[in-house]
């Protein structure tokens, strides 16, 4: 029985390669038949070298990759051969767990690469889908890009809920078995009735690592037949001359799902919005039998190209129909949830507390059968990320501005206990204590001494305590650079109260494509500033104080209490609510915003002097900019507490974000609006 009917839909493409497709999971075998003329290329991530034959990650990755990618004439014809696609690496072998800061990272980094669609077979568990602010900032980023997330709804068998599968404008994706039944393992959490529809997960045809394919069934493979759907339906679009439209194509695909009958489920709420429906999204696309109440927002430009493929030898007869269920093997087995706390990927029967695969049978293209074991996700919640397998470069000069705190790492115990032997014994209230090298203040002491060692240490820069980057200098002025690092770390060891006190930094530089372990065993990215310029560090009240002088300045009879509290708030709302890693454009310029306070407190002087408090900050891509150049608006809105009826104050400035230190443009803009 062919569940999904996707000759009318190939008949009509196989996919643009204007197109292009990211598929977040593990390590894909690049060289397997099924991927040769097919257009990908490899992006660099914390995941680093080849897949592995017998790795479970690599499995998982190069499985889901082939059901999107892989060749006509194949062991294994993929839904969409024709796109391209970005593989980007973020679930290991070796048991390295993905968190939500890492798979944000990596969803930033397909956007920044040109994706108009984004495969996540994998995801962690949660309460009621919330997720983290960094996870929420890149799935909001893919919204306002309109980059289109499908992402595997789970395989804990509940009425629970995975991130990001959850989070809005998401296209979460549940299984349902060759006779159009939802699966036992596949979750039906609430946020799924409006955002989630079934497509075939049970034995679905795959290539393995080293040649060869193998059936795997979870929500996990489920997912890239939704997002090959998806890809198809926007090469459709570009053929009709239409601008491709990822959130439409979500729209429709939502609003012609089938729904199940009572012979499928007693449970209709199993059944998500319903069933991946091609011939019915057609129509609700290309019909004209449905109005569209969508606008439409250009995706983002694909900038992936292609890759060399290496050709490898296949003894597989070519498989013309991915959804060919007949002849299967054997069924599911029971699931065993794992222990493991991480983000999971979401094939076989798994769930994710953490972002991990489950334990599932699999078939063989044979009439023989063998089990194939594949992490699970479990039903407890942590901070991690995990496949749902049941579970190249973006650009050259990747920039960053990031604001933070330093922090430093030794990486293992053996440079920490080179330390502890070169440092000398520290006095404290006459008391002759042995060295810490953990103890910022010694470390401080030792450095202003023998300044050559903080290129021994790992420089990190961390957000709540999270390292986010290490640093590394890079050069002509590397040395000048490692000085400034010094002086920054030794004002955050300063009484709060002190005029020197340093209680956030802002770091601007070039990501290498390198990585570093920490000592802790989690890997961050490695960033390189080329110059002390923009490296700055600050206190929010010294920053209140001097910027209330340019607002008085300004505003001759401001009040300094309420420029204190609208400017805190300001600073605030961009440390914690709106923390980001500084990639994007438009976080970069939110990040110099915060950086330049006092160009800030000058633009809101004049709401403030009125008694007007801030109410939000957004950032838009600015009409207007030079030539070559990348200009983003920074708005923020005022209210007046104390008369909800007066009209809001919007206050604009520009900031060019093309060049390693971000500047601003032109002069402040200023209107009224009743919203």
């Amino acid at each position: 029985m062919n569940l999904l009917p996707l000759a009318p839909l190939w008949a009509k493409t196989s996919g643009s390669p204007q197109i292009c497709i990211a598929v977040l999971d593990g390590l894909t075998d690049l060289k397997h038949p099924c991927f040769v003329r097919a257009d990908l290329i490899q992006l660099p991530t914390l995941v680093t070298g080849e897949a592995n034959l017998n790795g479970e990650m690599s499995l998982h990755g190069t499985h889901v990759a082939s059901i999107i990618f892989g060749q006509s004439g194949s062991a294994v014809r993929g839904i969409a051969p024709e796109c391209k696609g970005l593989i980007v690496p973020v679930f290991a072998d070796a048991g390295r767990q993905l968190s939500q800061l890492d798979l944000a990272r990596a969803i930033e980094q397909a956007v920044n690469a040109g994706a108009h669609i984004i495969n996540i077979s994998g995801g962690q568990l949660t309460d009621e889908g919330e997720a983290e602010g960094w996870l929420k900032r890149s799935v909001q980023l893919c919204q306002e890009k309109n980059v289109l997330i499908v992402a595997a709804a789970g395989n804990d068998g509940c009425a629970c809920l995975h991130v990001p599968a959850a989070l809005p404008a998401v296209l979460a994706v549940g299984a349902m078995d060759d006779e159009g039944k939802p699966i036992a393992f596949s979750n039906w959490g609430e946020t799924y009735q409006a955002q989630g529809i079934l497509a075939p997960g049970e034995n679905i045809l795959g290539a393995k690592p080293g040649g060869g394919t193998t059936r795997l069934s979870g929500t996990s493979f489920a997912t890239p037949i939704a997002t090959g759907v998806a890809a198809l339906l926007l090469s459709l679009q570009i053929q009709r001359g239409e601008t491709p439209d990822p959130q439409k194509v979500r729209a429709a695909i939502l609003n012609s799902a089938l729904p199940c009958t009572p012979a499928d489920t007693s449970d209709a709420s199993r059944c998500l919005v319903g069933k991946l429906n091609i011939s019915g999204t057609l129509e609700y696309l290309f019909g004209g039998t449905v109005s569209d109440t969508l606008s439409a927002v250009a995706a983002s430009g694909c900038g992936c190209g292609g890759t060399q493929q290496s050709q490898v030898e296949s003894s597989d007869r070519p498989v013309d129909d991915l959804i060919d269920v007949a002849s299967l093997a054997q069924t599911l087995t029971a699931v065993e949830p794992a222990t493991a706390l991480a983000v999971a990927p979401v094939n076989q029967p798994q769930s994710a507390a953490s972002i991990a695969p489950s334990n599932v049978s699999s078939a063989t293209p044979s009439t023989h059968s063998r089990t194939q074991q594949v992490p699970t996700m479990t039903q407890s919640t942590s901070n991690f990320v995990s496949a749902s397998q049941a579970p190249s470069e973006i650009a050259e000069s990747q920039l960053v501005y990031a604001l933070g705190t330093l922090g430093y790492d030794f990486g293992s115990e053996a440079r920490r206990d080179s330390f502890k032997q070169l440092m000398p014994a520290y006095n404290i209230n006459g008391i002759v204590v042995p060295a810490n090298p953990y103890d910022a203040r010694q470390m401080v002491d030792y450095l202003a001494v023998s300044p050559s060692e903080s290129r021994s240490l790992i420089w990190t820069l961390n957000i709540e305590l999270t390292p986010i980057y290490a640093i590394e200098p890079q050069g002509a002025f590397a040395r000048d650079t490692y000085a400034v690092l010094q002086e920054l770390l030794a004002g955050q060891i300063q009484a709060e109260s002190s005029e020197e006190y340093v209680e956030r930094v802002s770091i601007p530089g070039v990501l290498t494509g390198r990585t570093v372990k920490l000592f802790s065993g989690q890997t961050v990215p490695l960033l390189a500033p080329q110059n002390p310029r923009g490296m700055y560090g600050w206190k929010i009240n010294t920053l209140v104080s001097a910027a209330i002088q340019t607002v008085q300045t300004t505003v001759g009879d401001a009040q300094e209490d309420p420029i204190r509290r609208t400017l805190s708030s300001f600073l605030n709302r961009i440390y914690y609510d709106l923390r980001n890693l500084g990639t994007t454009s438009q976080d970069r310029a939110l990040n110099f915003a915060a950086t330049n306070a006092f160009q800030a407190a000058s633009t809101f002087a004049e709401a403030v002097a009125t008694g007007m408090e801030l109410d939000s900050i957004t950032v838009e891509k600015s009409p207007f900019c030079r030539v070559d150049s990348d200009c983003w608006d920074v708005k923020l809105k005022f209210f007046d507490p104390e008369n909800s009826r007066r009209a809001k104050k919007v206050f604009r400035f520009t900031i060019d974000v093309s060049d390693l230190i971000p500047v601003t443009l032109g002069d402040v803009r200023t209107w009224s609006t009743p919203y």
